[in-house]
């Protein structure tokens, strides 16, 4: 039997159905899909299969001083066991056996390790298959001629996991336990991770210190035979031709004589032809931010690709090359997208240039070409929308290199008007060249008119605008990854993880990104106590050792030891500081929490945790001031900028995946229930009177216990203390409920939206015998009804009775964690999300775990 091992089960799928020619028929094998035919197999791990940690001696941060991670042993383990179970299995049974993981340097490891496996189980021979595209040619032909494992290049990948673990394991307990910043809440130091975070926490600070300097630009419309067109004065500063004045009065006396100028003459008219030349072929970097340019995150364009990698749709999209083979025939890829409908046009017009050359880039590289289409095209209808735009990028791409340049006319007009200087560029797009086929790309204009020298043009509409100079741009996520590629941090397959972290730890929100709080205290701390921490020499340092294994210019074991003795000269560092590491990490966590002023203390109000998990706002003076405000229940609070000019405390926003919401002023939503009078609006069908009837299903279940929590007493009670009443509540924490006037007897509830008037209507609902409500918010009123019928079609839009009524979870997606064994709602919750993230290309960890949120809250209703 042939044994054949990929990096995971989409590809497996894929490869057995390219080398049975579609005949392999897929078994279940320890859950585990194995794919048949005649004599051999394919199995799919799932990424890495055995990793490394310390030995479980080591598992107690409290036991263990940091500092004995750095010469601990390093063990190795199964993470995946069914999967490892399976190939021993397998390669007991096996003839020979051939390794198809991706080529890389993280899949030349991945090998190693099913290399690793096997060996243990068999002396068969083994065998290593590389390409750069899932498609027929290139699977087939690399089956023709197999090579061996690369083992140097494998070590090259072993080094950074045992590097990352050592390093990220010693200075994250460290960090975490001089702050007291346990459990869930720790804080995370990483090799790479930690130098990417100075440059944002650098330009943060660039941005801080910025001080803006007034200027002032003047403009006026020209016209000549009815064309009119704009012009900026300028002046001579010391050779050269400056638009931006520093001095007001100067700015008033220019715009003053071009006041007073009723015409301008054409003293200089220059005409002149650019050439436009198409873009290099795309590596990761380039990809990545032509897809930010998009909207793509960079985690989310590189999920993406990898999924159009897998199906046979586009190359390896792991790659630093950016000039295209000798073997790839540009015509040949062309013209597999002729007959198309979204490319034949475009396609055919590129077959008919007479001479079809690509362009090349500054850096090539033996390994994987740049990305490209490969020529198996898909139908529109099999990708889903972000899979079909990257896809097209991607494809567009490929047509801007082997375009023509684009062939632009630029016309500069200089005219004096009361000796004031003003000049006009135009440009016109006169060939569009690659701008025809690569719509990315700006092909803006700006129209002049062609005058000539000594022309009068007429002049109006003087315009004197005062401005301020800016501070820097904070790094996008594309242009962070390019400069992390200039110094060195990371590698094209590692950088965009990296990033990525960075928002799961909450040391960088928003996009571009910036930095929290925590994120500059961990960034000062390492800068005064250990600068090496955050160092990109140091890091970059390793990164070329790391490529010096892959090259078999130096060992594993050189470079981890190297790596060790560095770390140990951190630590001598860090020896004397650790109360005052703690200290400064605690002050800049509180602050990250800190609202304002208590109004009972001395003291800063601080977004807390119960025991229970909730969240609410208590006072730092605790337990000598018990002041406490409630918060909502949905979401995690995060403390903004925005303040309450009244309270003088921060507002506070709920963070809840698509239901973000801002809360605003704590102490002004308490005070706004406070003060708010419940408003009747019929009987309870719970305990109300006797005619009342409940309508199916217990609807009270709306409002959990920390929203009542958060309420207060009703203000009015039904005169019949055994009958309850509706009545229209506004909460303390903000919510907005109708609810039975016998709370806390009787729990029944139904909820309302937290924003806009609420008007009670005269028309009432027959079956339930209340009235029927309108909230005004915006421009069109949102008539909700009758409450309890509202509810009723709430819940049951919101019923989640399969995997595809999971928000953003689709058919494909549901048939890829299928393939995973995750075929139910039972299923999802049981898994882990980092681990099924590495199975299912194209889902996040975050995903899963937002699945399983929306999964569990509808077993609990």
């Amino acid at each position: 039997m042939e044994l054949i091992i990929t990096e995971k089960n989409n590809a497996a799928r894929r490869i057995a159905e390219i080398l049975s020619e579609e005949s392999a028929e897929a078994e279940r094998r320890n859950g585990v899909n194995v794919y048949r035919w005649g004599d051999k197999r394919v199995v799919g791990l799932s990424g890495h299969v055995v990793g490394v940690d310390f030995p479980p001696e080591y598992g107690d941060w409290r036991d263990v001083e940091p500092v004995e991670l750095i010469d601990a042993e390093i063990t190795k383990s199964a993470t995946k066991e069914n999967i490892v179970r399976t190939l021993r299995e397998l390669a007991r049974r096996a003839d020979e056996a051939v390794i198809a993981t991706d080529y890389d340097r993280e899949g030349e490891l991945i090998g190693k390790e099913a290399y690793e496996i096997i060996r243990d189980e068999t002396e068969v021979p083994i065998k290593r298959v590389r390409f750069s595209s899932i498609t027929e040619r290139e699977v087939k032909n690399a089956f023709v001629e197999p090579d061996d494992l690369d083992f140097d290049l494998a070590a090259a990948g072993e080094a950074r996991q045992i590097i990352d673990l050592i390093w990220g394991a010693a200075l994250t307990r460290f960090l975490s336990l001089s702050a007291r910043q346990l459990g869930d809440d720790f804080i995370s130091v990483g090799r790479v991770q930690s130098p990417t975070l100075k440059l944002i926490v650098d330009r943060e600070r660039e941005i801080e210190a910025f001080e803006p300097d007034d200027y002032w630009e003047l403009f006026v419309n020209l016209t000549e035979n009815g064309a009119v067109f704009k012009a900026q004065y300028f002046y001579d500063d010391d050779g050269k031709e400056a638009e931006r004045v520093w001095n007001e009065g100067a700015a008033d006396e220019a715009s003053g004589r071009l006041q007073a100028a009723s015409s301008a003459t054409v003293t200089e008219v220059r005409r002149r032809t650019r050439t436009d030349e198409p873009p290099a072929p795309f590596n990761t970097t380039a990809f990545i931010s032509a897809a930010g340019s998009l909207g793509y995150s960079a985690q989310r364009a590189m999920s993406i690709a990898e999924e159009l990698y897998t199906a046979g749709y586009v190359t390896y999209p792991r790659t630093d090359n950016t000039v295209y083979p000798e073997d790839l025939d540009p015509e040949e890829l062309l013209s597999a997208f002729a007959d198309t409908k979204p490319f034949g046009e475009d396609a055919a017009s590129l077959l008919n240039l007479d001479e079809i050359e690509p362009t090349r880039g500054d850096e090539e590289t033996t390994d994987h070409p740049p990305i490209h289409p490969t020529g198996e095209l898909p139908n529109q209808s099999e990708l889903d929308d972000d899979e079909w735009e990257v896809y097209e990028l991607v494809v567009r791409r490929f047509f801007a290199t082997v375009a023509e340049p684009a062939t632009w006319e630029h016309l500069r007009v200089v005219a004096d008007a009361n000796g004031c200087q003003l000049k006009a560029n135009g440009k016109r797009l006169v060939g569009p060249g690659y701008h025809a086929v690569y719509p990315y790309s700006s092909a803006s204009e700006n129209f002049v008119p062609d005058v000539e020298e000594g022309a009068e043009l007429a002049v109006s509409d003087v315009e004197l605008e005062a401005k301020q100079t800016q501070p820097p741009r904070r790094y996008g996520q594309s242009r962070l990854i390019e400069r992390m590629e200039e110094l060195g941090l990371g590698t094209k397959s590692t950088r965009h993880n990296t990033i990525e972290k960075l928002y799961e730890r909450d040391y960088i929100e928003q996009d571009p990104p910036r930095p929290t709080t925590l994120a500059k205290a961990v960034v000062e701390a390492a800068e005064e106590f250990a600068d090496h921490v955050v160092s990109e020499e140091m890091t970059a340092g390793l990164e070329a050792d790391m490529a010096a294994i892959a090259g078999g210019e130096a060992t594993l074991d050189d470079v981890t030891e190297e790596s060790r003795a560095m770390l140990e000269r951190v630590f001598e560092e860090l020896h004397d500081s650790r109360e005052e590491v703690g200290d400064h990490l605690q002050e800049s966590l509180k602050a990250d929490r800190t609202l304002g002023p208590c109004p009972e203390s001395e003291h800063d109000l601080l977004v807390r945790q119960s025991r229970h998990g909730s969240h609410f706002v208590g006072c730092d003076g605790f337990p000598d001031c018990r002041y406490t405000l409630p918060l909502p229940s949905t979401g995690q609070p995060q403390v903004i900028d925005a303040a309450c000019e009244e309270h003088e405390l921060r507002h506070v926003k709920m963070l809840a995946g698509q239901d973000t919401f801002v809360h605003g002023c704590p102490q002004c939503a308490a005070d706004a229930a406070d003060e708010s009078e419940d408003e009747m609006i019929g009987d309870c069908p719970e305990c109300g009177a006797p005619s009342t009837t409940r309508d199916g299903s217990r609807e009270s279940e709306a409002q959990d216990a920390s929203d009542r929590s958060g309420g207060r007493d009703s203000r009015e009670e039904s005169a019949d203390p055994e009958a309850g009443a509706l009545a229209i509540k506004q909460l303390r924490n903000g919510s907005r409920l109708v609810g039975c006037t016998r709370y806390p007897d009787c729990e029944y509830s139904l909820p309302l939206p937290r924003r806009g008037d609420i008007e009670v209507t005269d028309q009432q609902c027959e079956e339930h015998d209340l009235p029927e409500l309108t909230i005004h918010n915006g421009d069109e009123p949102w008539e909700l009804g009758c409450p309890i019928c509202n509810y009723r079609e709430y819940q049951a839009r919101q019923a989640v009775d399969d995997l595809v009524d999971l928000d953003g979870l689709g058919e494909r997606t549901a048939e890829k964690l299928a393939e995973a064994d995750v075929e139910t709602l039972a299923d999802l919750e049981t898994v882990d999300p980092d681990e099924m993230a590495t199975t299912v290309q194209g889902v996040s960890a975050d995903q899963i775990r937002e699945w399983q949120q929306q999964a569990g809250a509808e077993a609990a209703d």
